[in-house]
């Protein structure tokens, strides 16, 4: 068993930038772009489209359900099909970052502060979630919970990427189970 340092040294940089992600200023943060919010718009105007055929409810709400589900799928892959787990921890990353992204989303759905894409003729899709449901009262705290899932993803990322740091010695086995 060693450590691969390289492996070390990126999940030093990926903590320090989604822990800083995490703990800023939300409104800050999505004001002023960060890296992954360029694809995670994609996947959440995707996730509209998507879900389009299943009523309003469900293509307001497909945009979030899509932020997360693409994460999902690509971790996926890399933890079942490709085995990787360092891999798979750098997805859990952004699957982390797209929580707090929603969350602070959520948060807003009352005061509906930040710029939309399309701007202020359009739906603020969590408003229209959570007073659809009679919940826009609980925003705030809805909001709060989803936070502290995607920061408990990104600290688990970290935890999963020092894991897939350590190499182990492969035996020589005919027969791997």
């Amino acid at each position: 068993m060693k450590l691969n340092y390289w492996k070390l040294a990126v999940t030093a940089l990926l903590a320090w930038y989604f822990i800083s992600y995490a703990v800023g200023d939300p409104m800050h943060t999505l004001a002023n772009w960060n890296l992954f919010d360029y694809a995670d718009l994609i996947f959440h105007e995707a996730g509209h489209i998507a879900f389009m055929a299943m009523g309003d409810f469900m293509r307001v709400l497909g945009g979030s359900l899509f932020q997360i589900f693409i994460p999902l799928l690509f971790l996926g892959y890399f933890l079942f099909f490709r085995r990787e787990v360092f891999s798979s921890a750098v997805v859990l990353y952004w699957l982390g970052e797209n929580l707090i992204s929603i969350s602070t989303y959520m948060g807003d759905a009352v005061t509906q502060q930040l710029p939309l894409l399309g701007g202020e003729s359009v739906i603020h899709d969590w408003t229209y979630l959570l007073t659809a449901i009679g919940q826009l009262r609980n925003a705030e705290s809805l909001s709060h919970t989803v936070y502290i899932l995607g920061f408990t993803t990104i600290i688990a990322a970290t935890i999963f990427c020092i894991l897939g740091s350590i190499e182990r010695r492969k035996r020589n086995v005919i027969i791997d189970i």
